[in-house]
């Protein structure tokens, strides 16, 4: 993930929710601000389990959870990211999926590297 970050959810009975939130929309998919809200209406009330975020980390500003880079009109300030943000990302997927903060851990990524396990 250069530019990206992938939301995973584990459920208690041991099933995986998860979505690719992206800078930039893709066409035909979500914007970043609509991913969260996707992800939390197919968890539906599954009891969750963990929320691990995976991916560039130090491209995202929290707010593009709430507020999708193509969304600001011309001209328009867009939040840039000075610093890698993990808890502040962690408190946004947390408060855009209705789980508690501690339930959701932030893995910064930067060589582009994804594990499945």
């Amino acid at each position: 993930m250069t530019s990206c970050l992938t939301v995973t959810v584990r459920l208690a009975d041991g099933g995986l929710v998860g979505a690719h939130a992206s800078l930039f929309q893709v066409p035909g998919e979500y914007r970043s601000d609509r991913i969260l809200a996707a992800l939390r209406d197919r968890v539906g009330t599954r009891a969750v389990r963990a929320v691990e975020v995976r991916g560039a980390v130090g491209a995202w500003h929290p707010g593009y959870f709430t507020t999708a880079i193509e969304s600001y009109p011309e001209g328009a300030e867009v939040p840039v990211p000075t610093r890698p943000d993990p808890d502040g990302l962690a408190r946004a997927v947390a408060d855009g999926l209705g789980q508690p903060r501690d339930e959701v851990t932030v893995h910064d990524l930067p060589d582009g590297d994804q594990t499945v396990k």
